[in-house]
């Protein structure tokens, strides 16, 4: 079965569509989510509609993390992730997305970044 990003057989006010008329289409094809988790840098990039491409970020070790006392970035290694806000599942799992709380050699850091569809993993420290 194909993962697709249609619309909602609901409207604004609540009320059905009157006929869902047609089956699934190619553009409306969405995609596995990449989970990107720590370990060995692994990348892929794929080809989006229009022929663009978009990088997702399956595992990393490392992130480009932002000192805002100091005013730089600098790469760290990841050990470990704290917190994450959009799963409790993914602390035990080492899943990191935008919002994600990870602990780094500089300290702790919060990802600003979304890796599984930017390709990197950017950070600031909390």
């Amino acid at each position: 079965m194909v993962i697709t990003q249609n619309r909602s057989k609901r409207k604004a006010t609540g009320g059905r569509f009157a006929k869902l008329y047609r089956s699934k289409r190619k553009f409306e094809v969405g995609r596995v989510p990449a989970m990107t988790t720590i370990g060995e840098r692994f990348l892929k990039i794929i080809r989006t509609k229009g022929g663009d491409t978009k990088q997702k970020l399956h595992k990393t070790q490392s992130a480009n993390v932002f000192d805002s006392k100091s005013k730089k970035y600098a790469v760290t290694k990841v050990k470990t992730v704290v917190d994450n806000p959009a799963n409790r599942n993914f602390v035990r799992r080492n899943v990191m997305t935008k919002g994600t709380l990870i602990d780094t050699d500089l300290g702790k850091a919060r990802i600003t970044s979304r890796p599984g569809q930017d390709g990197v993993v950017n950070a600031v420290l909390v």
